[in-house]
């Protein structure tokens, strides 16, 4: 499986989390990583042919960043506005996409309680990341379980530098197709109904 990954920070230089998880990224076999600020320049804008061939060069396509007020760094919207276009991601002849694999790599400065109801950011992860999910359901792509690192704001060196063996797991753990793990579940239910029976 080869696998591109759009890093989307304001300055990757100046990051800790995100630089480390982009240096182990661009170190990992068939990953090809891109950090969209300095691809983009100050006016954010892209080579949207170049952009899309590299997309469909790959089989999961991976946006990394940083949560930015409940949401991705403005770089990674601009990057979407231009290349996830009409008539390529949506719309009449829009499925150039269908089929690939979605992934989300995020980093947050809160800690995991905060993020759920009765949290002081009221709402879960699942809930913020919903329009990326949308995203990857109108271009048909399959949606994979985010890979979320929290409290990142008063992490200690050596605490940002133990999440990257767990994201690089994450990155390619084949069970992350929600389908894959269907498939398995309803074959062990075949191979043993008893199980089925007991939980019904």
């Amino acid at each position: 499986m080869k696998t591109l990954v759009l890093t989307a920070h304001p300055n990757l230089n100046t990051s800790r989390i995100n630089r480390a998880w982009f240096d182990a990224l661009s170190d990992a076999a068939d990953v090809t990583t891109r950090d969209l600020t300095a691809i983009g320049g100050p006016e954010m804008r892209f080579d949207i042919e170049a952009e899309q061939a590299l997309l469909l060069a790959h089989d999961r396509i991976v946006f990394q960043f940083p949560f930015y007020w409940y949401s991705a760094p403005p770089v990674m919207k601009s990057w979407m506005d231009q290349v996830l276009s009409y008539g390529f991601a949506y719309g009449p002849g829009g499925d150039q996409l269908k089929g690939r694999e979605f992934l989300i790599l995020v980093s947050t400065g809160g800690p995991e309680h905060s993020y759920h109801a009765g949290g002081y950011n009221n709402y879960s992860m699942a809930e913020f990341l919903k329009p990326f999910q949308q995203t990857a359901n109108l271009a048909g792509m399959t949606y994979l379980r985010p890979f979320v690192s929290h409290g990142m704001a008063l992490a200690t060196a050596d605490q940002i530098e133990a999440t990257v063996p767990d994201m690089l797991a994450h990155l390619t753990d084949p069970d992350l197709d929600p389908k894959v793990k269907q498939v398995r579940l309803l074959k062990q239910l075949e191979e043993d109904p008893t199980k089925a029976a007991a939980v019904s």
